[in-house]
This record gives C-alpha cells, structure tokens and sequence, in this order.
C-alpha cells in the first residue's frame, strides 16, 4: 500500500482497440448515488479497478467524479467511460450532454464516450457526426456505442468519421450473443459486457457454474466473470457495494477454464434471456 492507501496490485490485462487500451475489468456505478456512491468508487479504486463506467443517465457522474479524487489514484491510471442518452443524439444536444458530463465528473476528459442507445428517430449519421467530434475536440480519447445491434453496428462503422473503439451491451452465459460479439471482432472492435451477473438474476445460482465453482473453490461470480474473459475480446463491468467482492472480481487472471469447463457454461445460452429490454430498445439479433 502507498502513502495514498492504494493497494499496489500487479496491473490488469487490457483489450485493445483502435488505439484504446482497456482494462479487462470494469467498475460499473449504476444506482451509486450519494456519499455512499462516493466511498464505494474510491474503494473499488484503491483496490485496483482502474476501468469505471458511468452514463449520463445514470445520475452518478457527480458521485464518481468525486470517488475518482477521493481515491488517490492519478486521474492517469484510470480508464473512465460516460454515455450519452438516447433523447441526446442531436448534434447541439449531443454537446451539451458532453459538456454537462465532464462538468459533473469534473474532469477535462473522458476516456471512452459512448452513445447509450440508438435512436431510430434521430439520423444515425448526425450522432456520428457529433461523437466524432467530441473526439476531435479532446472531450474523449475514444469513442464507441452501446446496445447496438449488428446491423446498427455495421452501419455505424460505416457513417462514423472517426473508429469505433467498443460496442457495450448485456453479456453474460444466460445470452446468446455469438453473433455481436462476431461483428465487433469483424470491426476491430472491443465488447464491454454489462449485467454479466444479470443484476439480480438466478444465474449466480445456476447448477452448473455451481460446481465449477466448487470444483475450483471459486465463487460462482468468479467464474462467471472469467468465463466472459475468456471469450476473446470481451470486457466485463460488474458492480457491487461490498468490498470483498471488488477483490474477488478482479481475481480471475490466476486460472484458466478448461476447454470443457468453458463449453459447459456456454451451452447455457440456450436459455436466452435477457435482463436489459426497454421500450426504447432496438429490435435484437435472434440466435
């Protein structure tokens, strides 16, 4: 431990895309709200997450702002990520959604700027345009989208004038997405898994990650998380309030699952389902 209280722990692994390098765990900081939020993001920090996702639309950008400075971590060492909302895809609204963003975090610079949602009544070419230019204006080092299917990924590419660094959308064993993660591969690009433990689904308490688990005297969660790691270019942003949970999720790097091991948690995409639908959401890639 440094004279700052951060723990010293051997750096993550990071996926790389399109010149971004990111670390293989991420900090998720949904419902985060308050001085409550403040602590848990300044503890997960100093026990070594260095990649933090937030949104716009979350209402926690305040709250990570200000566990990114309670935490002692240089602003440097962290990999941080916002969102634009759906409603916000306009150009002029775009940038003050950004604008806003880094008021609240008070930082100079986001990492990775995503588009949250699609939003078919919004010209897909306008929002393009208006991400790109966030970069160009050093708002964000890098860019990319979320919950985008592959079709809106590929005709994102396409209109984008600037790379797409990382499509993040709902991945865990219980979800077949085979297909998107194919396309980002295709594109070069990284997936950034979220609610990889369903967010209150039954999945942590599946039988067959169970005795994986045991098998391995690891949690369930543990392999959960490391069985998404192993799926090549995939990044995982679980969330928790506790701290022996911070640790044991990014203590995944010291065992590999069997090629067995990994098939058997990935037949369990049979049961396809899906935690994150709103009413907002795009028409999904079937299996």
């Amino acid at each position: 431990m440094n004279d700052t209280g951060v723990l010293a722990r051997p750096a993550l692994p990071r996926l790389y895309a399109h010149g971004a390098a990111i670390p293989a765990v991420g900090f998720g900081t949904t419902d985060l709200k308050g001085d409550a939020g403040r602590e848990i993001v300044a503890t997960a920090l100093r026990l070594g997450h260095r990649h933090i996702d937030t949104a716009r639309k979350y209402g926690t950008e305040v709250e990570v702002g200000d566990g990114i400075r309670a935490s002692g971590v240089p602003r440097e060492e962290i990999f941080l990520t916002t969102k634009v909302s759906h409603e916000n895809l306009r150009a002029a609204d775009f940038a003050r959604s950004v604008e806003g963003s880094l008021k609240d975090l008070r930082v100079d610079y986001v990492d990775l700027l995503l588009v949250h949602w699609p939003n078919p009544q919004i010209p897909l070419a306008e929002t393009m345009q208006a991400l790109a230019t966030a970069k160009r204006r050093g708002l964000t080092r890098h860019i990319g989208v979320a919950n985008f299917t592959t079709a809106l990924l590929a005709e994102a590419v396409r209109l984008c004038p600037e790379p797409l660094a990382v499509n993040e959308v709902e991945f865990h064993p219980y979800l077949d997405q085979r297909k998107l993660h194919a396309a980002c591969r295709r594109h070069g690009m990284v997936l950034i898994g979220y609610c990889p433990f369903m967010r209150g689904g039954d999945i942590l308490d599946d039988p067959v990650i169970g005795e994986i688990a045991a098998a391995r005297s690891r949690t369930p969660a543990q392999i959960i998380l490391r069985w998404i790691t192993q799926n090549e270019g995939v990044a995982p942003i679980p969330k928790s309030t506790r701290p022996e949970r911070l640790r044991e999720n990014l203590a995944i790097f010291d065992f590999t699952l069997t090629d067995e091991e990994f098939e058997r948690i990935g037949a369990l995409r049979a049961k396809n389902r899906r935690r994150a639908n709103p009413p907002h959401a795009p028409v999904w890639d079937t299996p």
